[in-house]
C-alpha cells in the first residue's frame, strides 16, 4: 500500500476509477430501487413495511464496513506512517457516520409498526448507536487540538480502540436475547431469505458500497487539495519573512 503514498500516484489511481464507480452507481440506482419498490414481494408478515429493509440493512452494513476501513486506516496512519492513511481516515468518518445514522433512523421507522416502539435499548440498536458517537468523536477529535497532530493520533487512537464494538454489532444477536432476528444473510449453511427480496437487497448494497467509494475519492482529492494549498500557504508566508529586512538594513539585502 506504501506505493500508493505518494499523492500523485493515488491521484491517477482515483481519475481512472471515479468515472466507473460514479456510473456505476448512477446506472444501478433507478433499476436497485425499482427491485425494492415493485419487484420484490412484500414479507408474507410485515407486508410492505419491510420494504425499508432495502435501505436499513446497506446502511447498517456500510456504517459497519466503512468503520472497519476507518480503523485500518487509523492503523496504517499510527504504526507504518503511511502519509495517505490519515487523509483517508478523515474524509471517509462523516460519510460513515451518515450511513450510520440512516442505518439508526430507518429501524427506528421500521420498529414502530414491528415492536410498537421507535427505540429499545436492544443490544443492536445499543451498540449501533455507540458506533455512530465513535464517529463523531472521531470527527471531533480531530479539531479539539491546536496541533493537527496531536488531534489526527488521538482520533487514530480512538478509531482503534472503538474497533472492539464491530463484533458486538455482528454478534450481539447470538450472545444475547434481543429484538433483532439472528442473521439472515452471513450464515455458514447459507442465506435464509427468499431469492426475490435476497438479489433486490444485494443489488442496493453494490449502489450503496459504489456510493461511498465514489464519494470517498472525492473526498480524499479534497482533502488532498487543502492541504496542499496550506503549504504553498505556509510557503508564501515564510518566504515572505524571509525577505523582510533587517532594522537598519537596506531592502534586497
Amino acid at each position: 500500500m506504501h506505493s500508493y503514498a505518494n499523492p500523485l500516484r493515488f491521484q491517477r489511481l482515483a481519475d481512472a476509477l471515479l468515472p466507473w464507480t460514479a456510473g456505476l452507481a448512477l446506472l444501478l440506482a433507478p433499476p436497485a430501487l425499482y427491485l425494492a419498490l415493485v419487484v420484490a414481494p412484500p414479507d408474507y408478515q410485515q407486508g410492505d413495511a419491510a420494504r425499508i429493509m432495502y435501505v436499513h440493512v446497506p446502511a447498517a452494513w456500510m456504517g459497519s464496513f466503512v468503520y472497519a476501513g476507518l480503523a485500518l486506516c487509523a492503523a496504517a496512519a499510527l504504526i507504518w506512517r503511511h502519509p495517505l492513511a490519515e487523509v483517508a481516515g478523515r474524509a471517509i468518518a462523516p460519510i460513515g457516520a451518515v450511513f450510520t445514522a440512516i442505518a439508526l433512523v430507518t429501524g427506528s421507522l421500521w420498529g414502530k409498526p414491528m415492536w410498537g416502539t421507535f427505540w429499545v435499548w436492544d443490544a443492536r440498536l445499543t451498540s449501533v448507536l455507540i458506533l455512530f458517537f465513535l464517529y463523531l468523536g472521531y470527527i471531533a477529535l480531530h479539531d479539539a487540538f491546536d496541533d493537527p497532530g496531536r488531534g489526527a493520533r488521538a482520533a487514530a487512537i480512538l478509531a482503534l480502540v472503538g474497533a472492539v464494538d464491530l463484533p458486538i454489532i455482528k454478534f450481539s444477536v447470538d450472545w444475547w436475547n434481543t429484538l433483532h432476528q439472528p442473521s439472515s444473510l452471513l450464515r455458514l449453511d447459507g442465506p435464509t431469505i427468499d431469492r426475490s427480496m435476497l438479489w433486490p437487497l444485494l443489488v442496493m448494497l453494490l449502489v450503496f458500497k459504489l456510493y461511498f467509494v465514489t464519494v470517498a475519492i472525492l473526498r480524499i482529492r479534497a482533502h488532498l487539495a487543502e492541504r496542499r494549498l496550506h503549504q504553498l500557504r505556509t510557503a508564501a508566508l515564510t518566504s515572505g519573512r524571509d525577505t523582510v529586512p533587517l532594522p537598519g538594513q537596506a531592502p534586497g539585502l
